[in-house]
């Protein structure tokens, strides 16, 4: 529940750039600079808000990936907006979970009154880097290097894994899992943010080249560049701008202590931090799982989305993937989910990729969503994640009118 004395935090503007390929190649003479970039973000989305340059109190920023060329680059930002504040200028870092604690971070300080408006914001430029660098740093980041890394255990292994457990244990079919793509991609089309916006068949994604067994191309995510700007602001603040916003409704964390494969046993697909995140999530909003309109999930891979629904109670367990063939998770049907297309058509820009979560949220909670609106939402619900889901922050969002 809400603590006395905390204040409301509500959504009120949010822009982005469509995710895709946007790095120069870092040997060339003209290059596309991230910071200006982003400052376009911002312009956007603090205009769309309807507040002032001088109303914004704080800017959390993600941290940016080690391929940013601009190093301590939120106070580099600070100067290039000419932007002063006396809440604060800061980074944060949490692997996927970046843009989740940026606006987290953003909200706090909103709800402790050391600002009116914040912004959470950030970054991710990393197409035009090799791959073998790329794969290094990312193995480096998620796994143990003294035992993960010199085998290249690789994040989409893990969630293979996860995907030959799940079908061992509850009889599902790899086509089953490989339909959460189809519709991701029938999502993804109707959002001009996506990267991929071809709609493809189930004979598609089964007839691609295998990236790690059980898994073709198309269940899993691209490289990719984005930017994202999402401005926050106490509830006295969103009411007077007098239009549509999205309030923060209930929060919740929780962090296995394990990085992420453990050496202790554990059900691989029981996904307990999202179990215990999205139970304070509800619990703080008052909430049950029938109540959600829609959810934005931090899935890598077809399996993750599946599991995920599972651990937030959005469909019965050993059923996600069932769920997904049967349309039940698709737009129109009980309870879409990633109606921006996902990490998988969307794109994943990976340290901003939860800020694309918040900006889809927004539109579906305003009803700006378009042709992939969801019908009368109201109540939504994000989610992001360290590694194999050792830990997950899930936030609650419902419309304001």
């Amino acid at each position: 529940m809400r603590r006395l004395g905390q204040r409301q935090v509500a959504i009120v503007g949010a822009a982005a750039i469509p995710c895709g390929r946007l790095q120069a190649n870092p040997q060339l003479s003209t290059q596309v600079l991230e910071h200006e970039v982003l400052a376009d973000c911002v312009l956007d989305a603090v205009s769309q808000a309807g507040v002032t340059k001088e109303a914004i109190d704080a800017m959390v920023f993600c941290h940016p990936r080690t391929y940013t060329q601009q190093l301590y680059f939120g106070t580099f930002m600070a100067n290039y907006m000419r932007l002063s504040t006396n809440g604060v200028v800061m980074e944060v870092v949490g692997n996927g979970m970046t843009g989740g604690l940026a606006f987290d971070q953003a909200a706090q300080m909103i709800e402790t009154g050391r600002a009116d408006v914040a912004l959470a914001l950030g970054v991710n430029f990393e197409t035009a880097i090799g791959s073998a660098e790329h794969m290094n740093r990312s193995m480096r980041a998620t796994g143990d290097v003294s035992f993960h890394t010199p085998f290249g255990f690789t994040p989409i292994s893990w969630y293979a894994m996860d995907a030959m457990r799940y079908m061992h244990e509850y009889g599902s079919t790899r086509a089953e899992i490989a339909s959460v793509a189809v519709k991701n991609r029938r999502h993804a089309a109707l959002n001009p943010l996506a990267q991929y916006r071809e709609e493809i068949t189930l004979e598609d994604v089964l007839a691609q080249r295998p990236i790690v067994e059980p898994f073709g191309l198309y269940e899993v995510p691209p490289r990719s560049d984005g930017a994202a700007c999402i401005v926050l602001a106490c509830e006295d603040v969103a009411r007077s701008l007098r239009r549509p916003y999205a309030r923060v409704r209930g929060r919740g964390f929780h962090h296995e202590g394990a990085h992420q494969i453990s050496e202790v046993p554990s059900d691989m697909i029981d996904f307990n931090a999202a179990v215990k995140a999205g139970g304070a999530a509800y619990a703080a909003a008052g909430l049950r799982p029938q109540d959600i309109d829609f959810a934005e999930l931090y899935a890598p891979c077809t399996i993750v989305e599946v599991l995920v629904s599972e651990a937030l109670s959005l469909a019965p367990r050993g059923r996600g993937a069932a769920c997904a063939a049967a349309g039940e998770t698709e737009l129109g049907g009980r309870l879409p989910i990633c109606t921006s297309g996902g990490l998988i058509s969307r794109g994943h820009p990976p340290f901003i990729t939860p800020l694309y979560s918040f900006v889809e949220a927004f539109e579906q909670l305003t009803h700006r969503a378009g042709s992939r609106q969801v019908s009368q939402a109201t109540l939504g619900m994000t989610a992001c994640e360290l590694g194999n889901y050792n830990a997950a922050l899930v936030h609650i969002l419902e419309a304001v009118s």
